[in-house]
């Protein structure tokens, strides 16, 4: 399959050369089901399941039967910590280390990334020849005015902790390290910038 050609800008945004990357990588038909699922799965294993409702027996008092067994003309009771009373416990609750993680086979979530990237490559991506930046704010308010991406929600693909600390204090713009991305960041940013390198890099590891 041939090469597809990208555009490569500099930070001042002029378009400054392509990168020819793989068709394979950033021309497929996306696969929904597969970006579904690579979702599903990220979100599923992000929970913390730390929710906890207390059992009968966790539920503090209850220790006095509230009535005598028979002759008062209502239900037994033995105890005001019954499920069925106000302040009692709580039956089939949540415990506290349930377990929500899903899984991905290695084939389908490659997929899903290659989909994600090439919906990118139709428009979404900004391409950078070099980023350099001191670390401060309006170096990255800089860069997103020249792209008129000012109010555009952005996400940074970087190793640079300069970058990172640039991207920090503002609100539309999100910042992942190179290689660890995942399919729901790709989806869940309008643009992405990205360095030529690093297209490279992702191009070498989908393939």
């Amino acid at each position: 399959m041939a090469d597809l050609k990208l555009k490569v800008y500099s930070q001042d945004g002029k378009e400054v050369s392509t990168v020819s990357v793989s068709k394979d990588v950033f021309g497929v038909e996306p696969h929904k089901q597969a970006m579904f699922d690579a979702v599903m799965t990220y979100q599923a294993n992000s929970r913390q399941a730390t929710a906890k409702t207390k059992k009968r027996f966790e539920v503090s008092g209850g220790g006095k039967k509230p009535w005598r067994q028979k002759g008062t003309g209502r239900a037994r009771a033995g105890s005001t910590r019954s499920p069925i009373w106000v302040g009692g416990g709580t039956v089939f609750g949540p415990t506290g280390i349930q377990n929500f993680k899903i899984k991905q086979n290695k084939k389908e979530h490659k997929l899903a990334l290659k989909s994600a990237y090439s919906q990118l490559a139709k428009d979404g991506l900004v391409i950078l020849d070099s980023l350099t930046v001191s670390g401060k704010t309006k170096d990255m308010v800089a860069l997103l005015k020249v792209f008129n991406l000012e109010k555009t929600k952005t996400l940074v693909i970087s190793s640079d902790p300069l970058v990172l600390q640039a991207c920090s204090n503002i609100a539309n713009v999100g910042f992942r390290v190179e290689g660890n991305v995942s399919v729901y960041d790709l989806l869940n940013f309008k643009k992405v910038i990205v360095l030529k390198d690093t297209v490279k890099k992702i191009e070498e590891e989908l393939k």
